[in-house]
């Protein structure tokens, strides 16, 4: 007999499209579109965007939840989705999906432009069926190789207000990139017996936790740099600078703690500074793009 859900239908639907990692994305996807242009973008073209790629991630979500239900049954912290508990059938959650996808792809292509469309299709796919499906239990770096699929919001949110994909939305893509491993390794540590019970590759569970933070000092290093591309090419500027630098040397010493206390209360502590940094990063590009700081220098 299918066990009854606590939430009510409109609730298990909200849950299968991932809402707040669904509303991380879209901030990512606005903040390309807002710096994509000197002043405030088209409002068409910004809220069809944002409609049209909000529904694309979710409708990715959807197939994940789909793809991910036996898995997700037997891990703790994935029992409560809607395909576990019988809040809803395997048939009510690839319709929604499709129809999301449908609509997503509708209302890119026809109030937006085709490019950011296709780019959004692609990004669904990358996420939905090629990490899920393949990469997810292929290999231990599934979340590096996979992470492009996530990193592309805000390439997408700049394609969709000037049709083009500029080197600037680039380093924005860069950024997240390379945030992706620390931010999911740190999650992975904490829930790695889930994983293990699984057999999900994930890489704690192949080659150890201490390994893993390692990896995690490493790319927290590397984020630190990549996050100063934005300010040498010019697209940011000073409140940028001064926001980035603190919030990579933040994640350093987060990185830095996970090596000096292995539970997985720290890892958890780490994994929610990364979606505070990130947020950070992004809000404070935006606040230097509107409101740049300047220095004039007295003769």
């Amino acid at each position: 007999m299918t066990n009854k859900s606590p939430r009510s239908t409109w609730q298990n639907y909200l849950e299968l499209c991932k809402p707040r990692v669904v509303a991380l994305i879209v901030f990512t996807a606005v903040v390309g579109m807002l710096l994509a242009v000197p002043g405030l973008p088209p409002l068409d073209l910004f809220f069809a965007g944002t409609i049209g790629i909000g529904l694309a991630a979710s409708s990715a979500a959807a197939i994940n939840h789909y793809l991910d239900q036996h898995a997700d049954s037997l891990m703790g912290r994935t029992q409560h989705r809607p395909l576990p508990t019988g809040g809803l059938n395997s048939k009510n959650v690839i319709v929604f999906a499709v129809l999301l996808g449908i609509i997503a792809m509708f209302t890119l292509f026809y109030w937006v432009n085709s490019l950011t469309a296709v780019l959004t299709f692609l990004s669904l796919i990358g996420y939905a069926i090629i990490y899920t499906v393949y990469l997810k239990r292929m290999t231990p770096q599934n979340i590096v190789i996979g992470g492009a699929a996530g990193a592309a919001p805000p390439v997408l949110g700049w394609c969709a207000i000037s049709n083009s994909v500029h080197p600037h939305a680039l380093l924005l893509f860069l950024i997240i990139f390379v945030w992706t491993p620390p931010h999911f390794w740190a999650l992975a540590i904490a829930r790695r017996e889930e994983y293990a019970k699984v057999a999900i590759p994930m890489l704690p569970v192949t080659h150890g936790p201490d390994f893993t933070r390692l990896q995690i000092l490493l790319y927290t290093i590397l984020l630190l740099l990549v996050s100063l591309l934005p300010y040498l090419t010019g697209m940011s500027g000073l409140i940028y600078l001064g926001t980035a630098i603190p919030l990579g040397l933040g994640f350093i010493y987060f990185a830095l703690l996970m090596m000096r206390r292995t539970d997985n209360k720290t890892a958890m502590r780490t994994f929610g500074f990364s979606i505070i940094h990130l947020m950070l990063m992004f809000a404070s590009l935006l606040i230097d793009h509107y409101f740049p700081l300047h220095f004039t220098s007295q003769s």
